[in-house]
């Protein structure tokens, strides 16, 4: 048991909260999922990063979307980057100029480098401090290496549980 296992008491594989789908992401975290262009920040909402869409998040843990890799966790815990184990490259934003709260309302629950199941809790979030601060919720979710990937389809809308499918690749 490694030191962040003892520290934020490890998950094992079997503890995860959904398993994963080849060539599928699910979703992150429970909310109202919505259309990219409807986030409040023109740089999500252009799809200048990517594909994707946005959750307006009512959960405060975020998960592994998919069996991969932790890629990416900024020091100001407001993100969390991944690599699945099919190629799929992904940005979580949770919050928009969350970064300006420099880590706090944010628990990282992983470090970059870990391999990870879907499912896999990545990152606690205090929504109550993320709006506290000024911020909006709304929490992106970007493709960002679409052009080397199969089409994406969003197949998530409204309101959902993490775990259920967001986007599908065609294979």
């Amino acid at each position: 048991m490694g030191f962040f296992d003892k520290l934020f008491g490890g998950k094992a594989a079997s503890e995860t909260k959904f398993s994963g789908q080849k060539m599928t992401v699910m979703l992150p975290i429970d909310g109202k999922v919505i259309p990219l262009e409807q986030l409040p920040d023109e740089t999500f909402a252009s799809a200048i990063l990517g594909p994707g869409c946005g959750v307006e998040p009512t959960g405060d843990t975020v998960y592994a979307p998919f069996d991969g890799t932790v890629t990416q966790v900024p020091e100001s815990l407001h993100a969390v980057g991944m690599m699945s184990d099919d190629g799929i490259e992904l940005l979580i934003h949770v919050g928009m100029d969350t970064v300006e709260m420099k880590g706090q309302g944010f628990t990282s629950l992983t470090k970059e480098g870990a391999k990870v199941k879907a499912g896999t809790p990545l990152l606690k979030v205090d929504l109550e401090a993320i709006r506290a601060a000024g911020h909006p919720t709304a929490t992106a979710l970007i493709v960002t290496n679409s052009d080397d990937l199969p089409e994406i389809s969003v197949v998530a809308d409204g309101d959902a549980a993490a775990g259920a499918p967001v986007f599908k690749f065609k294979k």
